[in-house]
């Protein structure tokens, strides 16, 4: 099993409570540079694989691949993590490793643990509140829409259609004892939600 680590921002008291329980139970933990490895240091001796910031993409899949071989064949007999600096699931070298691994061992079980994003922690760290819509961007084209509350759902499904967007999962609750994910989009959601739409 392969378990994708959040460490936050870089300060070590931001890392989560669950964060560090995995990193502990880990039987090896890889990190992406430095920075992350010192997060990860007081709970596991940490690997550390070379990730370069290149834009040659033949050199780029074959780095990925290498390192995906290394943790994906570690990953087959046991806990694994790749800790990483922010959260995994947000423009994150793990996504790309979780793309390899899927492909050269699909029968490794993988998850994700979320951290504390820049995209929230740079709020506070400015002294500011978000409190009405907003956009983040890497320069490349938008693809994917995230609505907080979404208490009409369908309603907002079926505008997001004539945009163009295709695929919906609707989050109510999340990482609670009541929580439902589904893409059956109902009518009416829970005050607690979050729709996820995207276009290909």
């Amino acid at each position: 099993m392969l378990v994708g680590v959040g460490l936050g921002p870089g300060s070590p008291d931001l890392l989560t409570l669950r964060a560090v329980e995995v990193l502990k139970e880990s039987k090896k933990v890889y990190v992406p540079g430095r920075l992350a490895y010192e997060l990860v240091k007081p709970y596991k001796d940490a690997i550390i694989l070379d990730f370069p910031m290149i834009h040659n993409k033949r050199e780029l899949e074959r780095i990925w691949e290498e390192n995906a071989r290394i943790v994906g064949e570690d990953a087959r007999y046991g806990l694994v993590s790749f800790a990483l600096i922010g959260d995994p699931n947000f423009f994150s070298t793990f996504t790309h490793l979780k793309r390899k691994i899927r492909e050269l061992y699909p029968e490794v079980e993988i998850t994700t643990i979320p951290g504390v994003s820049s995209i929230t922690a740079f709020a506070s760290c400015a002294g500011i509140e978000i409190d009405s819509s907003f956009e983040v961007s890497d320069g490349s084209d938008t693809r994917i829409k995230i609505i907080l509350k979404a208490r009409r759902p369908r309603e907002i499904v079926e505008g997001l259609k004539k945009e163009g967007y295709s695929r919906f999962i609707l989050f109510e609750r999340i990482f609670s004892e009541d929580e439902r994910i589904t893409d059956v989009i109902p009518e009416r959601g829970d005050y607690l939600s979050i729709l996820y739409a995207r276009r290909e």
